[in-house]
Order: structure tokens, then sequence, then C-alpha cells
């Protein structure tokens, strides 16, 4: 299978999985809108959603996937079954004692991520982290079965789990809007509640694949095997690494939390900000690390530079156009996903002025992505944690800094900093060490992303001026369907302009070959 057929595959289940999720936080900012309980319940979340970036987007992969490749060359398919089992049976321990302690410290955890919460959205916070505190440890579980799905070639199973868990979530949302049950405490609970019996419907779904797969490890152990141990050491950097964008997040909400409602417009933006991120973390890094470090291992280095030249063209390829367009159509999203209910207009101003700020740092992430993939694959998982943290650094004193004049906005350029000075940073290092490869199509290929991205961004402009949009978006439906309009006339703009100039082929999708 090619790797644009398996970014194909798991791409358009992220993608799933993120419009399941959109209409999840649609549902979900209806009824509890941008008030204190809206600010307390995503609060509470920041710890599940820390452990589910750590661990089930990419970067426990990017640890487990080089090393399983490695057992199976030297020991074959009982290695592996038994290093899956080793590393199973550990984490799922640590998370589970990780998760008992969450709950009985909530109070101290509710005050160390928002420190400016008054009494109410403090007690509310507590409790709701304290019902959601399990998926902690489901979400390890989770994580380390997706792995040895990826790592054996079975991309599509473990990337539809996360689909299952937004639909249980969205159901729960509907029966709690028909209520009638408003915005009480009482709402919130059971959407917190909600989130561990979504994350055990997810478990089945990606456990059940695994048990099919020729040798599956069928017995978690607790190990302390040369292999586990090593995994833990590789692990730790990579997930760090990875979770710096949730971790910008945290710091931003930290410093957000003393304005009312600051906390939940920053959420509502970065949930919109991860739609195209999440395809390119989840996709890329479920997809190239194992072929850039099968390369590596077989010491191909022409083989190495042509697959992470494809890399590279994928995330931009994805980013690029998503930056432009959430940028530019930032309001007339945001009414028309959010705009009903008990999110007013004030809202959407709000959340639109955060998403056009933060969206400028995508294309930065997706580059570190790779950059990263590209060191997990040399078994480096250090660099990109030093460099991330670097990164965060500078997100987090931007944030301080930018919240005095210019508000939560502030706090999303910041945001959108951390992603280009990580990239620029691991770039300089890998280029120093030699590892850093591209083809000879690769400067063609790049230009011509560019000036689609360019041609599709002139369209939108004068589609939208045309169309005489209102910067706050206007009413809901208007907002969604002149959305759709100046979207697709985008979209439509940009893959013609790639499939005039041979980027895209529908046999690179497909996987089909004429003879």
């Amino acid at each position: 299978m090619s790797m644009a057929r398996d970014v194909t595959t798991v791409g358009g289940a992220t993608v799933l999985s993120r419009l399941l999720g959109f209409l999840r936080d649609v549902m979900i900012a209806a009824i509890l809108g941008a008030g204190v309980l809206a600010d307390a319940f995503f609060i509470a979340l920041q710890i599940p959603n820390l452990f589910r970036r750590l661990l089930a987007e990419g970067a426990l992969n990017s640890a487990f996937v080089p090393l399983w490749l490695r057992r199976r060359q030297e020991n074959g398919d009982r290695g592996t079954r038994r290093f899956s089992e080793g590393v199973l049976g550990a984490l799922g321990v640590a998370l589970a004692a990780t998760a008992v302690l969450c709950a009985l410290f909530a109070p101290a955890v509710i005050a160390l991520l928002a420190p400016g919460f008054a009494a109410e959205p403090t007690m509310f916070a507590v409790y709701f982290l304290r019902l959601c505190s399990p998926y902690i440890a489901i979400v390890g579980l989770v994580a380390v079965m997706a792995a040895t799905l990826n790592a054996a070639g079975k991309v599509g199973a473990a990337a539809y789990g996360p689909v299952i868990f937004n639909a249980v979530m969205i159901a729960a949302a509907a029966g709690v809007a028909i209520s009638g049950l408003g915005d009480s405490r009482a709402v919130g609970a059971i959407l917190a509640g909600t989130i561990v019996v979504a994350g055990l419907f997810q478990l089945a779904v990606v456990g059940g694949a695994m048990l099919r797969l020729d040798q599956p490890p069928t017995a978690p152990r607790l190990s302390a095997s040369p292999d586990v141990r090593r995994f833990f050491q590789t692990m730790l950097p990579a997930v760090i690494a990875a979770g710096i964008p949730q971790l910008t997040l945290i710091a931003g909400t930290v410093v957000a939390s003393s304005s009312p409602s600051a906390v939940s417009w920053l959420t509502y933006s970065y949930r919109l900000y991860e739609l195209p991120l999440g395809v390119v973390s989840i996709a890329i890094a479920s997809v190239m690390t194992p072929a850039i470090a099968a390369h590596v291992r077989a010491d191909d280095r022409a083989a190495s530079g042509s697959a992470q030249s494809r890399a590279f063209e994928i995330a931009l390829g994805l980013a690029l156009p998503a930056a432009a367009g959430l940028a530019l159509l930032a309001g007339p999203i945001v009414a028309g996903l959010f705009e009903r209910g008990a999110f007013t207009g004030r809202d959407t101003a709000a959340v639109a002025g955060a998403l056009a700020a933060i969206a400028l740092g995508i294309p930065g992430h997706a580059l570190e992505k790779v950059l990263a993939s590209v060191s997990f694959a040399h078994e480096d998982t250090r660099t990109p944690m030093l460099t991330a943290l670097v990164g965060l650094a500078t997100s987090a004193i931007g944030a301080v800094l930018l919240f005095r004049s210019q508000g939560h906005v502030g706090i999303a350029l910041a945001i959108s900093a951390c992603g280009w000075v990580s990239a620029a940073l691991l770039g300089i290092v890998l280029l120093h060490r030699h590892q850093l490869s591209v083809d000879a199509h690769f400067k063609r290929r790049m230009a011509i992303i560019a000036l689609a991205t360019v041609l599709m961004a002139i369209v939108i402009t004068g589609f939208r001026a045309l169309l005489t949009l209102p910067a706050g978006g206007g009413s809901s439906a208007r907002s969604l369907t002149l959305m759709a309009i100046l979207v697709l006339s985008g979209l439509s703009v940009y893959v013609g302009v790639l499939r005039v100039f041979g980027l895209i082929r529908i046999t690179d999708i497909t996987g089909r070959r004429h003879h």
C-alpha cells in the first residue's frame, strides 16, 4: 500500500472523527455556552485531553514502532507479541495509578490549571475532573493497541477508534439537549462521565481489531525487559514533545483563567485548530514514521529522502490551505458551527479573533511533526522534546506579555508561535546531523503547493467580497451556506492546481495501477 493511500485511509478516518468532534462541540456550545459552567468543564477536560494528546495521537506510536520492527526482525512474531504485552501491562498500571491520584488530588490540580478561578467554577471543575479521570488509564491501553496495529500495517482499524468515541459523546449530548436540563451542574456531570464510557467503547473496537492479528498480544504483563525499559526511555521524551500543543493551551488557559469566558473562547478556537493539526499528527505519524524507520534500518538514504520529501509535501499540503482557510473565514466558520443556544454573537466575535490568530501556527506545527518523525526514526526522541520545550517556553512568555494588550487573542498568537520556533530549531539540528534529506523533485512540488495555496486564498477573498459576507459571520444558517460555497470554491482551485501540475493522481489515493 502506498504512503499516499495509507495517509488517505488514516486521514479520512481522522477527518470523520474530527467532524464528529465538531458536532459534539457544537452541541456542547449550544448547551453550555461560554459561561462559568463551560469554563469549569473545559478546565477539567484539560487533563484527559493532555493524556490523549500525549499517548493517542502519534507520540507513543513513534516510540513504539521502531522497537516493534526491531523485535520482528530479530525475534519474529513471538518477539513482537511479548514486547506488546510487556508495554500494555507496565503502562496500564502506571496510568491507573495516575488516574487515582488525579481524582484524589483534584482540588490541587484545578488550582494549578486555573489559579484565577472563583469558588464556584473551581468547585464544578473539581467534580468534573473526578468523574472523567478514569479515562487516563483507558487511553493508554488504546494507544498501545493502536500502535501495535499501525506497526503491523493495519492503519485503518486503529484510526476509526476515535470515531466511535465521538459517536458516543454525541449520543450523550443529544440526550442532554432533549432532556431540558439546561446548563445545570448535572449536564456537566453527564458529559464528563460519558468521556469514560466513550473510552470503553473505543477500547473495545481497537482491542477487537488487535486480537484479529496473526499473533496478537493477549495477556498484558508487568515486565522489566530491556525492550520495555528502552520503550519507556524513548517514549517519555516523545510524549512530552507531542504534548507541547496541548501544554501551550494549558499554559494559555492558566493566564486567561482570571478573565471571564476567556478559557471557553480559547478552547473553542483550539478545537477548530485541532482538525487540520490532528490529520497531520495522526495520519503522518501513523504512516510516515514506520516508512522512514524501515528505510533508516535498511540504511537506504535515497529511499529515506524520498519518504521525507513526500511527508513534507503531505504535511504542508494539508496545513497551508487549512491555515489560510481558517484565518480568512474565521468569522463565518465560528458563527455557522457554534452560534446558537447559549452561544451568542459576542462569543462568535471573540472565538473568531482567536481562531484567526492561532491558525497561523498550523504550518509550523505540521513541519515540527515531520521533523520529529525523522528524529524518531533514528530512535532519538530527546532532541524533539528539547526543541519543543523551547517552543513551549516561548509560547508561555508570549502569552503573559501579549495578554496584557491583546487579551485572549494575544494568547492565541503566542500558541501559534510555538510550532514555528520548535520546527526551526529541530530542522537546524537535523541538518547539522545530516539526517534530513529530500529528493530532486521536492523544491518544485513545494512551490506548486505554495502557488495553489495563494490562488485558493485569492479566490476565497474575492468570492467573500462578492457575496458581501459580514466580518462577524451573520446568522448561523447563512454563515454555514456561504462558508460552504467559499470552502468548496477554494478547495476546487487548490486541488485543481495540484492536479494540473501532476501532484495529485487518483492512483496515488486508490492504490490502483493500470497495466
